[in-house]
């Protein structure tokens, strides 16, 4: 009797130990914890989350110890505006991958796109639309969460929700699909509860569009169509981003109680003094503005293209208005992997490249509702971490140099 309690035993302490969560002792040279850096800190992780940080950190019995010399710990970088399902413009047009791209390859690249974004140190991101690609980027997810194939955590948008006739492809002479789904009045409404039911973490309104080829863009959505998706959202649990290029759409959909408004080419001072109000975020895309402008024969010296003036311009206003920045850079436009791109423009055009780092980390978790999950680093938290050589607070070149990237406790890039 006793041999066999004494067995039972034997087993239950294997069973515990083979439960017990793996700790490791990340010893860079500095650890930056979403908003300053700290040299001689280190970082304890236990099973998935961090469980200790600071200077006098040691390693408990058992744990593995992983030097990284030369380098600064960050949390998981964080891009709040990327298209997964879309690669860059100056491979296929937008039109071309819409049009005649199957979803299959579609979402082949969506994968790989998804493992390159990982790679370079963003464990989270915001996907805003899939652009003609359905729903998939909901069974991504799921491919990744399952760890069936390596990506970063995953907030989608489903298909962007659109005024009738003001999106695209256009000028074609037959009906062909759409790049996201058209709504309007109670519809839209309806349509976004739809999305929410199909797993959509955000609702995408364009708040203004170009209604014909060629010619500048218009506000398309009321400001009361709009806050009647922000309530609807708001109560589902979900948050609402707008595209607006124009002050009037920016204003409308400030004054509809959006969480996010992308790109704001021709943001005013008053419209960012207004989104500061309402407690607006505004997510610049500088990267997407550079980079089709590139594709269209600028090589980045001067004379710059007006569009690129604009932007300096809207960018400087939101900067000077004080409305609260996160980084997204529209990555997919141009390609996944290249995210820091963003904050090397948010750096050049304006703010210090520590102000960039702490955006990009603990600022878009807070804007994007995550903070109490990743962004920073301090116990309880997700061990989302990033080791890159050097000092990004003061060199956002440093993000170039990715040395390790966890993700959740897992090693996913050694």
């Amino acid at each position: 009797m006793l041999r066999r309690l004494f067995a039972l035993l034997a087993i239950a302490l294997f069973a515990s130990a083979e439960a017990a969560p793996r700790a490791v002792l990340l010893v860079p040279d500095a650890v930056f914890d979403g908003e300053a850096r700290h040299p001689g800190w280190r970082v304890l992780v236990t099973g998935d989350r961090i469980t200790a940080v600071g200077p006098a950190v040691t390693a408990p019995a058992g744990a593995e110890t992983v030097p990284l010399p030369g380098t600064t710990l960050l949390p998981g970088l964080i891009d709040a505006h990327v298209h997964l399902f879309l690669h860059p413009y100056d491979e296929a047009s937008w039109n071309d991958q819409v049009l005649k791209e199957a979803l299959p390859l579609r979402t082949a690249r969506a994968v790989a796109a998804a493992r390159a974004t990982l790679f370079a140190g963003f464990t989270t991101v915001r996907d805003l639309g899939t652009e003609g690609a359905g729903d998939a980027d909901r069974s991504l997810k799921q491919a990744i969460d399952q760890g069936i194939v390596p990506g970063p955590r995953l907030l989608i948008a489903n298909r962007a929700l659109v005024a009738s006739g003001a999106y695209g492809p256009k000028g074609y002479a037959f009906p062909v699909p759409q790049g996201a789904e058209e709504a309007d009045g109670p519809a839209l409404v309806a349509a976004a509860r739809r999305q929410m039911g199909e797993g959509a973490d955000w609702v995408k309104l364009y708040a203004d569009y170009r209604w014909g080829p060629g010619e500048p863009s218009h506000p398309t959505f009321s400001v009361a169509e709009m806050r009647a998706v922000v309530e609807a959202a708001h109560d589902a649990g979900r948050h609402v981003a707008a595209h607006a290029g124009t002050a009037e759409g920016m204003r409308r959909a400030a004054e509809a109680g959006v969480d996010t408004i992308e790109h704001g080419d021709e943001g005013t001072a008053q419209v960012f003094a207004l989104m500061k109000a309402r407690g607006v975020a505004y997510c610049p895309t500088l990267a997407a503005t550079d980079a089709t402008s590139r594709y269209a024969g600028s090589n980045g010296a001067a004379p710059e293209p007006a569009r690129i003036t604009a932007k300096r311009a809207s960018y400087a206003a939101a900067i000077t208005s004080g409305v609260t920045l996160c980084v997204g850079g529209d990555t997919g436009v141009f390609a996944h992997g290249d995210n820091a791109r963003e904050l090397d423009l948010m750096s050049a055009w304006g703010l210090s490249p520590a102000r960039v780092l702490s955006i990009a980390t603990g600022g878009n978790a807070r804007v994007l509702g995550i903070a109490d999950r990743v962004g920073t680093v301090k116990p309880g938290l997700l061990a989302d971490l990033v080791a890159v050589e050097g000092d990004p607070a003061r060199d956002l070149s440093a993000l170039r140099r990715v040395r390790l990237v966890m993700k959740g406790g897992a090693v996913v890039r050694p």
